[in-house]
C-alpha cells in the first residue's frame, strides 16, 4: 500500500481545513476580513456533511449542503452516466451513454425519480428545496469525503458556477483518482481545486479511511440544525 489512509473523516477535514486556510491567507483571505465573512461551505451528503460541518466549523463560516444524485446506467446503476441537480438540471456523459445506446425515454424516468428523491433530502435536511440568493456574491466552498467517478461533484460544481453568481468557487475534499478526467474537469470549473491525495491504486472512497462508517439521516439533520435557522 503506498497512499495515505486517514483515520476517519474528521481528521481528514481538519487537515483540509489547514489546507483550505492556506489557501484563502495566500489570496488575502484571512479570518475577521470582509471576504471572509462572505465564505459558505457547501456540502454532498451524506459523508461530505461530516467533512463539511469540520471545515466550516474551522474556518468559522457557514455551511449548506447541494444534493446531486447520480444517474446510473440501465443495467449497472453504480455506473453513473451523469447526474441530476435540485432544480432538475442533468448533464450527461455523451461518450458514456452513448457506449451503452441509452434512451432518452430512460435518461426522462431516471431524472424524475431522482428528482423526487433530491427534492425529499433537501426538505428532510434543510427544511426548503429552494436556495434564493443564498450563495450570490459568496465564496462558495464545495467539499464531499472523496471522490469516486466524480460525477455528482462534477454535476454540482457546474450548477453553483452556471446558476449561482458566486464570486468563487473552491473545491475541496481529502482524496480523488489520478486515473480519470474528473480532475482536469474540476480545474476547469472551478477557481481553486484541494486534493490532500490523489491516488492511481483507487477503488472505493472507503479504501482511504480506517473508520467510513454510513452516515444516517439522523446525524445529518442533526448537524444541519447549526446551520439552517428555521
Amino acid at each position: 500500500m503506498n497512499y495515505r489512509v486517514f483515520k476517519d473523516r474528521t481528521e481528514a477535514a481538519e487537515e483540509l481545513a489547514e489546507e483550505i486556510k492556506g489557501y484563502l491567507t495566500s489570496i488575502g483571505i484571512s479570518e475577521g476580513t470582509v471576504e471572509s465573512k462572505s465564505l459558505i461551505v457547501l456540502a454532498i451528503p451524506r459523508g461530505g456533511v461530516i467533512t463539511g460541518d469540520v471545515v466550516a466549523s474551522r474556518l468559522r463560516c457557514d455551511m449548506d449542503i447541494i444534493v446531486s444524485r447520480k444517474i446510473g446506467a440501465e443495467y449497472n446503476s453504480e455506473l453513473a452516466i451523469g447526474a441530476l441537480l435540485p432544480d432538475g438540471t442533468y448533464f450527461i456523459n455523451e461518450r458514456i451513454a452513448n457506449m451503452l445506446n441509452t434512451s432518452q425515454v430512460y435518461i426522462d424516468n431516471q431524472v424524475k425519480m431522482q428528482k423526487k428523491e433530491i427534492e425529499r433530502r433537501l426538505i428532510e435536511f434543510r427544511g426548503d428545496k429552494e436556495y434564493g440568493n443564498r450563495l450570490n456574491g459568496r465564496i462558495v466552498i464545495l467539499v464531499d469525503d472523496g471522490i469516486a467517478t466524480g460525477s455528482t461533484i462534477i454535476a454540482a460544481a457546474r450548477w453553483i458556477k452556471e446558476k449561482h453568481n458566486c464570486k468563487r468557487l473552491i473545491i475541496a475534499v481529502p482524496v480523488a483518482p489520478a486515473t480519470n478526467d474528473t480532475i482536469d474537469k474540476l480545474d476547469e470549473i472551478a477557481d481553486k481545486v484541494i486534493i490532500l491525495s490523489i491516488v492511481r491504486e483507487f477503488y472505493a472512497v472507503g479504501q482511504f479511511y480506517e473508520n467510513f462508517d454510513q452516515v444516517e439521516d439522523k446525524e445529518v439533520k442533526e448537524i444541519m440544525k447549526k446551520y439552517i435557522k428555521p
